[in-house]
């Protein structure tokens, strides 16, 4: 893939979170989702690819966009499949609460794992301690091994999880070990990502969630060289142990995603990796990344956009 396309995914991202922005706080998750829908199927129309869309919005309607089979794109010799969320946890955005951020993952065809199921057991840590998880394991022995490969103490861990009634069981097994824990309103995608990177503070991501999410955070766990495991599940509160055969399987981040994949993501809101954001007179200012599996390349990148001059997607 030409590496410039991912400079392309940001733009997209960015014009997202912008549009979504515009309603933090104010109780509409509707128009906050409809406002950010918009801005990336007009985005996308200058990305000179033919993109097909694996994971998106869910078809509620004819006039949906940016669903599950649409074609995106300016089209073009370059086809590639694509998955995207324009705002992850757009309700949490319209309360104010951080976590909402604008990812897109593009690979080669056939490079993401179908969905199985709707939800999935979820495990997500950095790359020193990718080798040391196991999603069969206790909470317990997870942490040890986490700790240990990371070099510090349990007690100096701190673990990302949702704070959901499904979780209880979980939260009381990681207080036990002594772990700290950072409990999220929501934002499964971004704890995923937070988790896997260097010097966020997050060591671990941890908990039962949405299945499109994982598959989105596998794409940038994979070109973070970082550590991911995780099983699909048919429902929120389901018991592994009473999974049927064929939900027995244990994924890591290169079964979910393979070949050459590039990872974008734009803040909405403040997440512990990306700053949200940021209006100003005339203008505004986003926080965003860019991974690729290929080079392994983790790029920050701080724009300034001013809203004197009409964006060009052509």
């Amino acid at each position: 893939m030409d590496r410039n396309l991912a400079l392309e995914l940001v733009r997209v991202t960015e014009s997202a979170a912008l549009a979504s922005a515009r309603f933090f706080g104010k109780g509409d998750p509707a128009s906050a989702d409809g406002a950010a829908v918009e801005a990336m199927e007009l985005s996308f129309k200058g990305v000179k690819i033919s993109g097909h869309i694996i994971i998106g919005e869910e078809r509620i309607s004819e006039s949906s966009k940016l669903c599950v089979g649409d074609t995106i794109g300016a089209g073009g010799e370059a086809a590639f499949d694509i998955v995207l969320d324009p705002v992850d946890c757009i309700e949490a955005l319209a309360d104010g609460q951080s976590n909402s951020i604008s990812a897109i993952a593009m690979g080669q065809r056939g490079s993401f794992h179908p969905l199985v199921a709707p939800y999935m057991r979820k495990l997500a840590v950095g790359a020193e301690a990718a080798d040391a998880i196991d999603l069969n394991a206790s909470v317990f022995d997870n942490l040890v091994r986490i700790a240990d490969a990371k070099r510090v103490y349990v007690e100096d861990l701190t673990v990302s999880i949702l704070d959901r009634a499904r979780h209880r069981k979980l939260i009381e097994e990681v207080r036990r070990t002594g772990a700290r824990i950072e409990l999220l309103k929501a934002g499964e995608l971004a704890a995923a990502i937070s988790a896997s990177l260097p010097e966020t503070g997050i060591d671990v991501m941890m908990g039962v969630g949405d299945a499109k999410q994982g598959i989105i955070a596998a794409a940038a766990v994979a070109c973070l060289g970082a550590g991911l495991q995780v099983q699909f599940m048919p429902g929120l509160d389901t018991e592994p142990e009473s999974l049927p055969d064929e939900f027995r399987k244990i994924y890591r981040a290169h079964d979910l995603v393979g070949g050459d994949v590039m990872f974008a993501a734009t803040g909405a809101s403040r997440s512990d990796f990306l700053d949200g954001v940021m209006f100003r007179p005339g203008g505004a200012v986003t926080h965003s990344v860019v991974f690729r599996s290929k080079s392994g390349t983790i790029r920050f990148m701080k724009t300034e956009h001013s809203f004197e001059k009409a964006p060009d997607y052509t």
